[in-house]
């Protein structure tokens, strides 16, 4: 039996935004742990509770012939998963949270962006609140565990695998579910096979600027097929694309976002690699690290004003935070002994940052000048809460 990882500051998140809200969304990938998430709330709540599965044709079946009746009558938290698969339900829910003698409070659960729902005519705004669900992070899982979390990536099931060979059993699986089921379930019309071919194919291009026209090219389809095919991906929190930071400096800025795959063990898996031997010698080895330890920070941090940097001369920043006013850098390098560059130096200069972080897959924590300092990924993941 797999053990369980309590996700505690998810779990205090949620009960905070449930004591404020009417509505709350846990909004994150399929099998990241929302409904377990959703359970250990239900466990604790001090009424009635109700769960709506729409992934079963029975609750959908339920719900599509008298929705308003079956959620008018609940009292206490009403949990819906997946509803992303009844866009409908949001018209009937705006009302329901509005309602004076309202008895109940509304979580739901779902694995694509409010962007990519379809039929969303009506907005919950003003009436509910987010809390985003990550994979797991290395400050829940601990510092010891680092290696195989990013070899593995954040799916608990995943993380959580016996062995090399029932991860990748898992993985297979779970990316044969979300192409043949999850994308067609939001009334996609794309090919499982394409999207597929596309999806391998990021994997390639992990960490890299976006460019539609050469991706267009290699698959033989328009640069509007294949920004289509990355907006489901990124809908559907399987990528991420960083935005760059560009403002008047004087200098020709890149101005086409970042691409990433958010969880490493998916990288790995559409890689072809299975353990970390073939990891280590694999040539995306470090852009690997690049978008493991950036998904990291993030997860701690919060994808809020965050951006990389890069100019076209060479100069380049991984990720760029602003917070409390101030801009904050990190530079993520696969090395044993990072050492600065000249490219640091200048997004120094360039973007006047307060300091400059370069974290890499060791232990020490060192400056390497006045304004730069090495350290390790877990204690990157902290240590803006240490600095006013």
């Amino acid at each position: 039996m797999q053990q369980l990882i309590v996700r505690d500051g998810l779990i205090e998140a949620i009960r905070v935004r449930l004591d404020e809200s009417p509505a709350v969304a846990l909004l994150g990938a399929r099998q990241v742990g929302k409904t377990t998430l959703a359970r250990y709330v239900t466990s604790e709540w001090p009424g009635p509770t109700s769960i709506f599965d729409l992934e079963q044709p029975a609750t959908r079946e339920a719900m599509s012939n008298t929705p308003e009746i079956l959620l008018r009558e609940q009292t206490g938290l009403v949990i819906i998963d997946e509803v992303q698969r009844m866009p409908e339900l949001f018209t009937l829910l705006r009302p329901l949270c509005d309602d004076p003698k309202r008895k109940s409070v509304f979580l739901l659960l779902g694995s694509a962006s409010w962007d990519l729902v379809k039929g969303v005519s009506e907005t919950l705004a003003g009436r509910i609140q987010f809390v985003d669900v990550p994979g797991l992070s290395l400050i829940e899982v601990g510092a010891g565990q680092q290696s195989s979390l990013w070899m593995r990536g954040g799916f608990p099931r995943a993380f959580l695998a016996g062995s090399d060979d029932a991860w990748v059993r898992w993985m297979d699986n779970f990316s044969r579910t979300f192409l043949e089921r999850d994308i067609p379930g939001l009334g996609s019309r794309v090919s499982p096979a394409a999207l597929g071919r596309f999806w391998r194919m990021l994997a390639h291009y992990h960490g890299q600027t976006w460019n539609a026209a050469e991706l267009a090219r290699s698959m033989d389809v328009s640069p509007v097929a294949v920004n289509h095919y990355r907006d489901l991906l990124v809908g559907t929190f399987m990528a991420r694309l960083l935005p760059p930071w560009y403002e008047n400096l004087g200098k020709r800025l890149v101005k086409s976002p970042k691409l990433y795959l958010r969880d490493s063990g998916i990288l790995h898996h559409l890689l072809g690699l299975e353990n970390r031997t073939d990891l280590r010698s694999h040539p995306r080895y470090g852009a690997s690290w690049e978008g493991f330890a950036t998904e990291q920070v993030l997860s701690a941090y919060g994808d809020r004003e965050a951006y990389f940097y890069a100019t076209q001369r060479g100069a380049e920043l991984d990720l760029l935070l602003h917070r409390r006013g101030k801009r904050w850098g990190f530079e993520f390098k696969c090395t044993d002994a990072p050492k600065t560059t000249k490219s640091m130096h200048v997004a120094i200069e360039d973007l006047k940052l307060e300091h400059l972080w370069v974290v890499y897959p060791g232990e020490k924590h060192y400056p390497l000048t006045d304004q730069i300092t090495a350290l390790s990924l877990v204690d990157a993941m902290s240590v803006l809460t240490n600095h006013a």
